[in-house]
């Protein structure tokens, strides 16, 4: 019973002589030209891991929805502009979702359905703003949003008590919301290239940080507890 298929790095324009038997666990097309996938993909309920990454994809079917087994889902690298809201009925992604370097403008509000989801990349896109509720991310531990064109950041960012790692570098950020001291477990938070001329105090509740990087904000007043994270022997980068 064949349950992988991995043909990255083919060249590949289209599937259409591929065979994509119903026992398929693992499909990995990595790395060729494709525009589009069958419709035949959706129907294979099978799936755990599908990886689509670094082909020209413009749009995703929203039967996608239909894959409730998988939970490892890679479509970074593309040409994709909307995700189908389907995603958010993906309830057994729980490892890995990556939609970076794609097109998007906004943060797809389906995505904030994900509550088991552990790991979530969304850099290098043209993402301006978050939605105001995250608090349905729970699970989240590591999330990345650097090199979009983010301004702010919500209260409820606050609600994703799970998380350790932030990256948040190159972005439009001129300010935090206090809430982000409600993040106890984090261990690094990235700053570096944005526009913050302050931090919010709550910062310094953050026991866990272990990596504080504050690069290259220009007219960043330092505060204070700086010197005290650095005592405890947390890397402060300037």
């Amino acid at each position: 019973m064949t349950t992988r298929l991995e043909l990255s790095g083919q060249g590949l324009t289209s599937l259409r002589d591929v065979s994509l038997p119903a026992s398929l666990e693992v499909v990995d097309l990595y790395d060729n030209q494709l525009t589009s996938v069958p419709d035949e993909l959706w129907s294979l309920t099978g799936l755990r891991v599908l990886n689509l990454a670094t082909n020209r994809l413009r749009t995703l079917s929203p039967s996608i929805g239909a894959l409730r087994d998988l939970h490892t889902l890679d479509l970074g690298h593309n040409e994709l502009s909307t995700l189908p809201e389907e995603l958010g009925e993906l309830s057994g992604l729980t490892e890995y979702l990556y939609v970076s370097d794609n097109r998007l403008t906004e943060f797809p509000v389906a995505l904030c359905s994900l509550g088991r989801l552990k790991y979530l990349g969304c850099t290098d896109n043209r993402i301006s703003t978050l939605p105001d509720d995250l608090s349905g991310l729970a699970s989240l531990r590591e999330f990345r949003l650097y090199g979009n064109g983010l301004t702010e950041l919500p209260e409820s960012i606050g609600t994703l008590s799970a998380l350790r790692e932030l990256h948040l570098r190159r972005n439009r950020l001129t300010a935090l919301p206090p809430s982000i001291g409600e993040l106890s477990e984090l261990r690094q938070l990235d700053l570096r290239e944005n526009e913050l001329a302050s931090l919010p105090e709550s910062i310094g509740r953050l026991s866990k940080l272990d990596k504080l990087d504050l690069r290259w904000n220009k007219e960043l007043r330092e505060p204070a507890w700086l010197a005290d994270f650095e005592a405890r022997g947390c890397m402060v980068l300037r």
